[in-house]
């Protein structure tokens, strides 16, 4: 995957950015009109606002309009211009020269003047993107670039270990400032920049008010030209049935993700335009095999044949999504049709529990050499939605039908975080990962991945599997790598490190008033500063 990320949410500290009052304006001819405000609500908060260390979607929704990259993806995924004008590919596809625009500048900080963006900045953005100590699902995107030099104040090389396919897609990392970060050597969370960015993109970071809202305002100095909505205000909600709410009082002008119960409410309203976009993303139940009781392939796999994944999607999201069978999403290049979901069949599923040496103990639960099948689920509160509550209940339930026992627990989000990624202390989670067209699985089940904020939170190692993961980044055949992904596929749903579940239909809604409006399937915000609000249709 270019990114991939869990659909995670959190908070972050207050910031401020100023713009100053003499700046002219850089317009652009489109055919947009400028000024506005867009409130726009998301489910959850971010949990960091640079594109480094988070690894959750709707901070890199955010990270999309504050910063850039060397290059970008257009609607039609094509690859296109950004922060480099143009590049040359030399030395048989191992070394990429890249040409930079010479009229980007950074965002300025409170008293400051904007600083110009130049190499030193994508040289520091790859060393501390690439240090041991950034903690970062990056690292592993990027391990086949061997180092990058600065030629001039406008010039860098990238030098590659070895060519891969579609290189040039992969330098669409966000580039951050050499100034920006307190510590110039690695990244943390505890830096005041994952809470305070500033970039050349768009949109600037205002502030976040004490209600955790972020406040975005257009970047009057960007390279492409002034963005034309005036504001962006994300407005975060612990409960999507009030958010949809809130969008039929005009409280808010746009959902980033509706949930699916709502659509008819949505769809029978003349005010508002309800898109889908094609997110490649599914949802899964992910289990911590440090844990002796879920090291057994055959207890993961009775999990799975115990739940019934299609009433879950009907009678929780109307239908309205895919079940699906392994680790990459339907949709996807990568993905194998060969490879059925598992029915339901919880007698297989007590089979399996006792071919695994379970038994049933007096209270019925599941016991082996005294120890019984008695587990946690850890769900963060920001998830505590009506369809994820049903979700997770169900599949207790369903779980108590063949004698285990799951304890459900709803955590404060940083708590949550805390125990899954930096701690592990969890039996379950229940959580999604959404990807880009790469269909890069290497960060989720690569056991070079296990380890503190790392996204192998579960300690799944295979040896099979990591050699299939390092053979596909090798070859540059493109239908040598699909047969690759094919295997990895069969094995890793064989393995279960995961209860695959679904993937949801995907949609956005949002006011008429909001024009020109495209989306792009995993970062959203990609086109936004082409959106506009015509004057009469401003408050």
């Amino acid at each position: 995957m270019k990114g991939k990320q869990i659909t995670l949410l959190a908070i972050f500290a207050l910031a401020a950015l100023c713009i100053s009052s003499n700046v002219q304006a850089l317009t652009r001819n489109d055919g947009g009109v400028d000024g506005g405000l867009l409130n726009y609500g998301e489910y959850g908060r971010p949990a960091t606002l640079d594109p480094i260390t988070s690894n959750d979607m709707i901070s890199l929704r955010v990270s999309e309009l504050l910063f850039n990259g060397l290059v970008g993806i257009d609607e039609k995924q094509e690859i296109v211009p950004e922060l480099a004008e143009r590049w040359e590919i030399s030395d048989g596809g191992r070394a990429y020269t890249f040409y930079l625009r010479r009229d980007a500048t950074w965002h300025a900080r409170a008293g400051e003047e904007p600083l110009p963006f130049t190499a030193d900045d994508v040289v520091f953005t790859f060393r501390i993107m690439t240090h041991p100590k950034t903690i970062t699902p990056l690292k592993v995107r990027y391990e086949f670039i061997d180092g990058v030099e600065k030629l001039d104040d406008f010039t860098v090389r990238f030098r590659l270990k070895r060519p891969i396919l579609n290189a040039l897609a992969k330098f669409s990392f966000k580039i951050i400032p050499a100034h920006g970060p307190a510590n110039p050597e690695f990244l943390t969370r505890r830096d005041p920049f994952v809470h305070q960015p500033i970039g050349t993109g768009p949109y600037m970071l205002k502030s976040i008010t004490g209600d955790r809202e972020v406040v975005l305002e257009a970047n009057e100095r960007y390279f492409k030209g002034r963005p034309h909505v005036d504001r962006f205000v994300g407005k975060p909600f612990a409960d999507q049935n009030i958010m949809t709410q809130a969008m039929m009082f005009n409280a808010i002008d746009m959902i980033i993700l509706v949930n699916p119960r709502n659509i008819p409410e949505i769809q029978g309203d003349r005010r508002f335009v309800l898109q889908p976009y094609n997110a490649l993303s599914y949802s899964f139940f992910g289990y911590n095999l440090r844990n002796p009781l879920l090291a057994d392939r055959r207890v993961r796999q009775a999990f799975t044949f115990a739940i019934n994944r299609r009433e879950m999607l009907d009678s929780f999201f109307n239908g309205q999504g895919t079940i699906i069978s392994g680790p990459f999403a339907p949709g996807s290049w990568a993905y194998n049709l060969d490879v059925l979901p598992l029915q339901y069949d919880p007698d297989r599923a007590r089979d399996l529990l006792e071919e695994a040496g379970f038994r049933p103990g007096q209270d019925g639960v599941m016991e082996k050499d005294g120890e019984q099948l008695s587990l946690t689920l850890k769900v963060p509160i920001e998830k505590e939605s009506e369809a994820v509550k049903r979700v997770v209940l169900a599949f207790r339930s369903y779980l108590r039908k063949i004698g285990v026992d799951v304890r459900v627990e709803f955590k404060e989000w940083l708590s949550w975080k805390e125990d899954v990624f930096l701690s592990h202390d969890f039996d379950i989670i229940f959580a999604s990962w959404v990807f880009d067209d790469s269909a890069d699985i290497s960060s989720l089940f690569h056991s070079a991945e296990i380890g503190p904020w790392k996204n192998n939170f579960g300690a799944y190692s295979n040896p099979e599997v990591d050699s299939l993961i390092v053979e596909s980044k090798l070859t540059l055949d493109h239908e040598k790598r699909r047969t690759i992904y094919r295997k990895l596929h069969d094995l890793v749903a064989e393995e279960s490190p995961y209860t695959f579940l679904w993937t949801l239909t995907n949609y956005a809604a949002y006011q008429k008033k909001v024009r020109h409006v495209a989306i792009h399937p995993y970062k959203y915000f990609s086109f936004a500063d082409e959106w506009y609000i015509l004057e009469e249709d401003r408050p």
